[in-house]
């Protein structure tokens, strides 16, 4: 195994930053890993929400793709803003000649704004991807994502969570991390389901913060990070999370934006470091 995991995220561009593969390459850096990104999307967005998305022609798509792993051994995929139902089959299609050995999905679908990030008609298309792609394979949707692979109203409880999960992780052959931070609850627990139905709780605190702009992007780039590291999805996960928690504890500090702004992706290598010193952790502490 190469010392520093290789790690390819395939998404769309957040201008600002905080989303999409900005947020992906900060992310995997963060935990250690050497970041690439084909875009599948250039994506006008701020903070705010989203003004317009230009798909480039899917030829470019499969340019950019290509040209990657003609020279670079990848470690780890992870496939975020896909858009279309051409972009989904064109990276399928990929998928099914490269099979890299570990793919993160994180299937964005609609931003917190409620705009489209995926048309209707390519979630059939990205379905399909699931049930087809033969690599060890960990899909990441928040609440209303798992609602739509699940063919369920969105879940409210911690039972309901568990249980759309299983029913896509049994569906599609693969594992699902279901992320309970939507719920209305005082912590905010995850749950990763193996295809046969085990589960695994992984426990987490609530950070009171509104600055939580790509936090599904950058949870499902460090995952595919620590994946190849760690070679299995379990330590991946927590080891993602921990991350994710002091990153969202830091986002005040940042002062990017007037809406919904970015969690501070190096907060914990800059306090660690002694270049910077976050300030108290806000809201209560939930083990």
């Amino acid at each position: 195994m190469n010392a520093v995991p290789r790690v390819l995220s395939v998404a769309g561009t957040d201008p600002t930053g905080g989303a999409g593969i900005q947020a992906d390459l900060k992310a995997i850096a963060a935990l250690g890993g050497y970041g690439m990104a084909v875009v599948t999307a250039l994506v006008a967005q701020n903070t705010m929400g989203i003004r317009a998305v230009h798909a480039p022609p899917v030829e470019f798509l499969r340019r950019q793709l290509d040209g990657v792993c003609d020279d670079v051994e990848v470690d780890a995929v992870k496939l975020g803003m896909l858009f279309d139902t051409a972009i989904v089959e064109t990276v399928a299609d990929w998928l099914g000649r490269v099979r890299p050995p570990a793919l993160v999905v994180d299937p964005v679908m609609v931003a917190t704004s409620g705009d489209r990030l995926l048309l209707p008609e390519a979630e059939a298309a990205l379905m399909r991807l699931l049930g087809e792609v033969e690599s060890d394979v960990l899909v990441t949707p928040n609440l209303p994502e798992l609602a739509v692979l699940a063919s369920a109203a969105p879940a409210r409880t911690e039972s309901d969570l568990s249980d759309q999960a299983r029913v896509v992780a049994s569906a599609y052959g693969v594992r699902v991390l279901a992320k309970g931070g939507h719920l209305d609850a005082d912590h905010s627990d995850d749950v990763l389901v193996a295809p046969d139905g085990t589960t695994t709780a992984i426990p987490g605190r609530r950070v009171a913060t509104r600055h939580t702009h790509g936090t599904g992007c950058s949870l499902s780039a460090a995952v595919a990070t620590a994946r190849v590291r760690h070679g299995s999805w379990e330590p991946a996960v927590r080891e993602a999370k921990a991350w994710l928690t002091e990153s969202l504890q830091a986002a005040g500090t940042l002062h990017v934006g007037r809406g919904r702004g970015p969690i501070s992706h190096f907060a914990g290598l800059w306090s660690r470091a002694g270049t910077y010193a976050p300030p108290p952790v806000t809201g209560r502490p939930i083990d």
